[in-house]
């Protein structure tokens, strides 16, 4: 086993009525924190006792960080964490030479990652992230809608 392995550690809920969503994990019991001003209605994080990060989105704000979300699409884009930005970068090409669509090619993130997202067989988005550098993050502006 290779120390080199993507590790799930992320899980975006991409969704169509963020107070609705938040109000659902609230009841099933999940801790949701509460977001100020403009961000209220795009992305919301909740507790995880198991260091799996959860993370409720809109459809605007994915947009922002996948150029390949559709305005409108809701679902799930499972996250793998890899050891460098360098390895995003081989696995992209990797998995779409094996001819998976790319739906976000590998770019230095908001958040200090390198990010991309490549379609599994069933189209679900599946994002590979390298750790967050703090030097490389940079202030996101909220979509508008």
């Amino acid at each position: 086993m290779s120390d080199d392995r993507p590790v799930l550690d992320q899980v975006n809920i991409v969704v169509g009525d963020m107070a609705e969503a938040v109000e659902f994990y609230r009841l099933l019991g999940v801790e949701v924190a509460s977001a100020d001003g403009p961000w209220d209605s795009h992305h919301r994080t909740a507790a995880s006792p198991d260091g799996l990060a959860l993370d409720l989105d809109s459809s605007e704000f994915a947009a922002v960080w996948n150029e390949g979300w559709s305005p409108g699409r809701t679902g799930c884009v499972i996250g793998f964490r890899v050891s460098s930005r360098d390895q995003v970068d081989r696995l992209y090409e990797r998995l779409t030479a094996a001819g998976h669509p790319g739906e976000q090619p590998p770019y230095d993130a908001f958040w200090g990652a390198r990010y991309a997202i490549v379609a599994d067989p069933a189209g679900n988005a599946v994002g590979i992230m390298s750790p967050a550098e703090p030097d490389r993050r940079s202030p996101p502006t909220p979509p508008s809608a």
